[in-house]
């Protein structure tokens, strides 16, 4: 029964998987339904956490817009999700930044990594 479940698990894995981690700051391309018309909309911000495994890894971004911080989760394989773009690599100690919540302005930034 198991093995079962892990081969229609592994059908569903993306081909290739864009590489990030928690605290980089990424633009997620989510396709949005509007009635019978689909677009591509943009949504940037820092990476808070990654959980899950295989076809159920999911990953939340969160951004403030007009000084209300957003948070929004994507499952990780999902059709709706076109491509992840890292736009910097961020330096952090811990697998989620549940932290970045309870500060705004320069307080809620993440360090970069210089290369």
């Amino acid at each position: 029964m198991n093995e079962i479940i892990k081969s229609i698990e592994a059908e569903q894995l993306k081909e290739s998987v864009d590489q990030f981690n928690v605290g980089d700051t990424v633009k997620v391309y989510g396709k949005i339904k509007e009635g019978n018309r689909e677009r591509i909309q943009v949504f940037e911000g820092v990476v808070v956490k990654r959980q899950g495994g295989s076809n159920r890894e999911t990953f939340t971004v969160r951004k403030t817009s007009n000084g209300i911080g957003v948070e929004k989760t994507w499952p990780l394989h999902s059709p709706n999700v076109e491509k992840i773009e890292v736009v910097r690599r961020g330096k952090v100690r811990r697998a989620k930044l549940n932290y970045l919540k309870g500060r705004v302005g320069k307080k809620a930034k993440v360090k970069e990594i210089v290369k």
